[in-house]
């Protein structure tokens, strides 16, 4: 047997869970309970969040860490520490506030006007300068931190004049023609005598007084970016450096940004909103488009001049402030922690195909994390949602959602980085659970920790837990919130559950038959074909890829990337190259692609070829017999006629999802993402001995295995919100068991008493039940109590005979269960069908049965009168059941 396993079985393995713990100042008391209750789960490290703190960096703040480090170290834990006073990260601790101007963020802003020429052109350029930016955002952040601070007057970069359309001349001259204007402006006016012909004049002007957060660190300039170590990271080297590399694990960045434009409105190139800017981005701008290069600046929002050369521009600018952005921030941060003994991670803002954009994202998702250690994304806030594919479009009634992206991109975006970049050694890091609010309870979070790790994520920070007084209003849920969720008795299954599949799914590799190119570059440039498009037809097929960004080709020493035989990135090797539509992709790729087909390795380009480079010039003559341009319908078919795919589901399906991941054995791990059980045949790429790990329960089972030309077919049955686990290894036959829902089949139904005896009790009371009550099954306790939240108990007697085999079944309940036979309890279960083996537990003759479910806080917060408002968006129209809503079974085996 592989020793993965074996130690697993024997409850050994490491600890991959890391929970934000909020800071508010509380008493030492109260920090010292927390980091216990925080040990009970089964959880070896926490995430200290300072951004609710009073004191950062404060006296008050090193006490508090006084305090967790000591508990830390008691317990065996580590401490990660995110790394700012307030959200997000690049505030520095408010450092910028009296900080040089030249170190503060900056932004280029844009107007401009239709002339017609063979007349005196006159425009004042002062009111231009004078004109206030307030509405490129929503509201002042500043991290609530004090005044707002004014800076010096805006000033002139550029004005411009292009040729645009005329009666003569037809479109083909538009944006072809363009006149420097900048010399001409006099008192404050630009006095032009314009050429016959349309034009427009673009007026670009540098302003300090732009964005929502103008007194955060300029993510391009690496001296403004040193800010945030010296008032973060340096201080707690000086107070803790003899716990670096030991009991403090690293920092951690939490959505760093860009910050032009209005907060969080996600805009590409060309809308109505300043973008970012650092003198730093001069020599590059000049090595891409020449001496002239301020003259081109227009063509990064007017959208109706020469598309080539406003593809040129803006690929020139993104490339530029992305790649300023890996070395100034990034990079800095993660080397510094390195040469510290610590580890650097986080994640940016992935928000709706926000990760390749400017706003509250860094412009591009794998560079702007180029310098940490492990891959990072987040989840919180209702975006990756059961069934939530296609809808709704909204959150929290304003917030968009776009259910492809979450469902089919968020996941892939940090496993996909974590295998091409040696620095992440395979890890990627998810945020997750936080502010779905208190409907959110252990089913949703068993299938969000699912949905998430069958996409490769081995790495986990819960949101969260807060000390502060319940109800604490900021992002619940909260998982213990004093003593008042009544999940949190039973997250200790689920944290042990994540951890379990974790260690199988770390230190080796996941297969991916299928390499994407990343979408950024394209979308920066011209039209674009977002990547969920392809990715939904993959995954639906079972078509399991990774997202490769242009990088990889360009620095084909540090991703590891060999063509020479293969197609290989780092650990990962592939079949085939899908290109979602661009208009235009990159020279350098053209080589790429000729090298594949070379090692016929089919590229695969959606619904149509590029219509140039955005880097160069040239056109795709010697691989546009070679390529395919396949619709996007017709994706999934071409790959399977090119023996691209691994595994076959018959039937097929579509809500099916699955990981294949190798280290010294092959794992296939599967979920049920619909609404329907799955009953079928999954055909594996493999022959050889089998079984299932059931990291639920801790344990092995039997499959139902025929083999054929080197291939295994499984019979499944797979229910919705369950995993199952396929492992081709050895084990002896006595270290299986049969799976639970063929004892159910087989065995024969036991009877209860009579009714049962329902008693209920709120969490802060547990154990003490009382209200007893006789029911029947099912139980519609949400009808007879509808503000009730806390534990329900169910008790009951049954004959039963003591057979070798004995299963208790409950059809549905809500949310967590735990059953009791005779006293002892029979373990958790958080997802239906809820099965129990209590064959150990039973004896001949009559045993008592106690069922203890506990539900979250939904109903209660929703009735009481002091909700706040983000509570009550965040509440559902229809609010979940509780307590037993099915029926409960035991079958003993014949």
């Amino acid at each position: 047997m592989n020793e993965s396993i074996k130690n697993l079985l024997d409850g050994k393995y490491g600890n991959y869970i890391m929970p934000f713990f909020w800071q508010h100042g509380e008493e030492e008391a109260v920090l010292r309970k927390y980091m216990g209750v925080i040990h009970d789960c089964g959880i070896g490290a926490v995430c200290i969040e300072s951004r609710p703190h009073p004191d950062f960096c404060g006296e008050k703040w090193w006490r508090d860490m006084d305090i967790i480090l000591d508990e830390a170290k008691k317990h065996d834990m580590k401490v990660w520490i995110l790394d700012d006073s307030h959200f997000p990260t690049g505030y520095a601790n408010g450092a910028l506030a009296d900080a040089p101007e030249e170190l503060c963020r900056q932004g280029i802003c844009y107007e401009s006007r239709n002339v017609k020429g063979g007349r005196k052109v006159s425009v004042n350029v002062d009111k231009f300068l004078k004109k206030k930016n307030d509405k490129f955002s929503l509201f002042e952040l500043g991290g609530g931190a004090g005044k707002k601070r004014v800076f010096s007057p805006d000033v002139i970069l550029s004005v411009t004049a292009v040729r645009m359309e005329d009666e003569n001349q037809g479109q083909e001259c538009i944006g072809k023609t363009f006149i420097d204007l900048t010399c001409r402006i006099q008192n404050g006016r630009l006095l032009w005598s314009a050429p016959e012909g349309n034009w427009k004049i673009g007026l670009c002007k540098l302003s300090r007084n732009c964005g929502a957060h103008r007194t955060y660190i300029n993510m391009m300039n690496p001296d403004s970016c040193r800010i945030l170590l010296d008032s973060v990271y340096e201080l707690h080297y000086e107070h803790y450096k003899e716990e670096f590399g030991k009991a403090i694990a690293g920092f951690f960045s939490d959505e760093p940004e860009l910050g032009n434009g209005k907060l969080y409105s996600n805009e590409k190139l060309g809308a109505e909103q300043d973008l970012p800017w650092s003198h730093l981005l001069v020599p590059e701008l000049v090595k891409s488009l020449g001496e002239e290069w301020k003259s081109y600046m227009p063509y990064l929002w007017d959208a109706d001049l020469d598309p080539v050369r406003t593809a040129r521009v803006r690929y020139a600018y993104m490339d530029a402030v992305t790649k300023a952005v890996k070395s100034a921030f990034s990079e800095q941060i993660g080397d510094w922690c390195r040469s510290h003994g610590v580890e650097y991670i986080g994640h940016v803002v992935e928000d709706n195909n926000a990760h390749a954009r400017t706003g509250s994202s860094l412009g591009h998702y794998f560079r702007g994390l180029a310098g940490q250690d492990m891959a990072g994304i987040d989840d919180i806030g209702g975006q990756v949602m059961p069934q939530g594919e296609d809808g709704p479009d909204k959150f929290m009634r304003f917030q968009t959602r776009d259910g492809e992206f979450y469902h089919y991109i968020l996941g892939k975006l940090g496993p996909s980085l974590g295998a091409i970049d040696a620095k992440k050694q395979g890890r990627t890091m998810c945020e997750i659970f936080g502010n779905y609010g208190w409907s959110e309870g252990l089913r949703l979070e068993r299938y969000l920790a699912d949905h998430f790790m069958v996409n490769g994520v081995n790495r986990f920070v819960p949101h969260a837990f807060s000390a502060k007084e319940f109800p604490d209003p900021d992002c619940p849920p909260h998982f213990y919130a004093n003593g008042h969720n009544p999940q949190y008795k039973h997250f200790k299954s689920l944290m042990g559950y994540m951890n379990r599949v974790c260690e199988l799914i770390n230190g080796g590799r996941h297969i991916a038959p299928i390499a994407m190119l990343y979408h950024g570059e394209a979308e920066w440039s011209g039209d674009a074909m977002l990547m969920q498009k392809p990715a939904r037809k993959l995954l639906d097929a079972q078509m399991n890829f990774d997202i490769l960004p242009t990088d990889v080709f360009r620095d084909m020493e540090y991703y590891h990337t060999d063509l020479e035989t293969e197609f290989r990135v780092n650990t990962q090797t592939y079949r085939a190259l899908v290109i979602p539509y661009a208009q235009f992709i990159s020279k350098s790729l053209l080589t790429v692609i000729e090298r594949l087909l070379q090692l016929e390795i089919p590229v695969i380009f959606i619904d149509e070829l590029p219509k140039g480079f955005y880097d160069g010039s040239g056109n795709l003559d010697s691989i546009k017999d070679r390529c395919m341009a396949v619709p996007l319908e017709k994706l999934t078919d071409v790959l399977e006629q090119n023996s691209v795919s691994e595994i076959t589901l018959m039937p097929s399906n579509n809500r099916v999802r699955y990981l294949h991941y190798r280290k010294k054995m092959d794992i296939y791990y599967f979920i049920n993402e619909g609404t329907e059980c799955y009953k079928g045949i999954f055909e594996l790429p493999q022959a050889g001995a089998v079984y299932a790990y059931h990291a639920w329960d801790n344990v092995l089972e039997t499959v139902e295995k025929t083999e054929n030309d080197g291939k295994s077919r499984i019979t499944v049955e797979l229910e919705p919100f369950q995993s199952l686990i396929l492992v081709f290894d050895e084990a002896a036959e006595k270290m299986l068991r049969r799976p639970l829902s063929i004892v159910e089949k087989i065995g024969k139904e036991a009877a209860f008493s009579g009714e049962w005896k329902r008693s209920i009790c709120e969490s802060t009371a547990y154990p003490d039940f009382g209200q007893e009550k006789a029911v029947q099954l099912p139980n519609l306790l949400a009808e007879e109590m509808p503000k009730f939240s806390g534990w329900v108990r169910y008790e009951n007697r049954i004959h039963l005979k003591g057979a070798a085999k004995t299963i208790l079944t409950i059809s549905d309940a809500y949310e967590g269960v735990e059953v009791f036979v005779n006293g002892i309890s029979a373990g958790v279960q958080v997802v239906p069908t809820h099965r129990f083996d209590i064959s150990s537990l039973v004896k001949e003759g009559d045993n008592e049965i106690v069922i203890e479910v506990s539900t979250t806080l939904e109903r209660e917060r929703a009735a009481a009168k002091n909700r706040t408002m983000p509570e009550k968006l965040m509440q559902n129209k229809v609010l979940a059941p509780i307590g037993i809503t099915g029926v409960v079974k035991v079958y003993e085996e014949k």
